[in-house]
């Protein structure tokens, strides 16, 4: 892989995780106009998605902390006997919460090589479809009333709601944090407090996802270059740091419906691509590849 092509998947999966626009189908997209698909494709984009947990952890590192520290409380009231359901301290509640929408996506991984061959296949259709998808819940979330609740005020059905909103987000061209954020809006969270939910869930999503694609890529021997790879790594996370401020800031000006324009228009276009190519009996290639 050239450097040229790790710095600009690089960039786009560092804007395109946390802008409510999916980094899966962007990247798909990338690699079907360039020729840049495959086990090798897989790996790198793998390892963009590691990349860009540096950028939630720097923007987040806060929150996470006192996530960890609580996680280690409760471990050690269960060992200690001390452990109770009643009179749940918030931060505590919040990690039930992050387990189960996290437990909800577990058995869509079982399914996972399905969701993945949507990007492997020689058609972006697919991707055109679940664009307009992401657009049609950015709308409706931005469309619903304004609620005021706190992460810590989730419960149990919200939670299953915010994790399968994330489980669809496993097909390429579904935003994970516009669907995750969309879910949380639509439980009634306040705007900034949807936008840390869904990030800070999205932790332990890309890490298991991140890792299973990279140790297939090691088994497989695809080789991408330690270089690109190095790169790419840090070209991903210094993009995403910037991407998550950008959609923290957005989200405060009431400027979430630049995202359903973009990823309506996009689903359009991708549509039509798609259509033309099938006509043509083969993809279209920038670059002469």
């Amino acid at each position: 892989m050239k450097i040229l092509d790790a710095i600009l998947q690089a960039i786009i999966q560092g804007l395109t995780e946390f802008l409510p626009v999916s980094s899966s189908g962007h990247l798909s997209l990338y690699q079907h106009f360039t020729g840049n698909s495959g086990e090798g494709a897989l790996m790198f984009s793998a390892l963009l998605h590691l990349g860009t947990l540096a950028a939630v952890i720097a923007v987040f590192w806060r929150q996470i902390v006192a996530l960890v520290l609580e996680f280690f409380s409760m471990v050690k009231d269960i060992f200690t006997g001390k452990f109770t359901f009643k009179n749940v301290r918030p931060e505590r509640r919040l990690i039930f919460m992050f387990i189960i929408s996290t437990a909800v996506l577990i058995p869509f991984y079982i399914f996972k090589g399905f969701f993945e061959s949507f990007a492997e296949d020689a058609s972006i259709l697919a991707e055109g479809v679940c664009f307009l998808y992401t657009a049609a819940i950015l709308f409706m979330a931005d469309m619903s009333p304004r609620g005021n609740r706190r992460m810590t005020d989730l419960r149990t059905p919200d939670a299953v709601r915010i994790g399968f909103f994330q489980a669809v987000a496993l097909l390429p061209g579904v935003s994970r944090s516009g669907s995750t954020i969309s879910a949380g809006l639509f439980s009634g969270l306040r705007r900034d407090e949807a936008v840390s939910y869904s990030f800070i869930l999205g932790i332990p999503a890309i890490l298991g996802g991140g890792i299973t694609e990279l140790v297939g890529g090691i088994k497989q021997h695809a080789d991408v270059g330690v270089l690109p790879c190095i790169i790419g790594v840090i070209v991903a996370a210094i993009v995403g740091f910037i991407a998550i401020k950008l959609v923290q800031w957005l989200m405060r000006t009431d400027k979430f419906k630049i995202f359903y324009i973009y990823t309506a228009v996009l689903g359009v276009i991708v549509i039509i691509v798609s259509i033309v190519e099938a006509i043509m009996g083969k993809p279209i290639i920038f670059g002469g590849q």
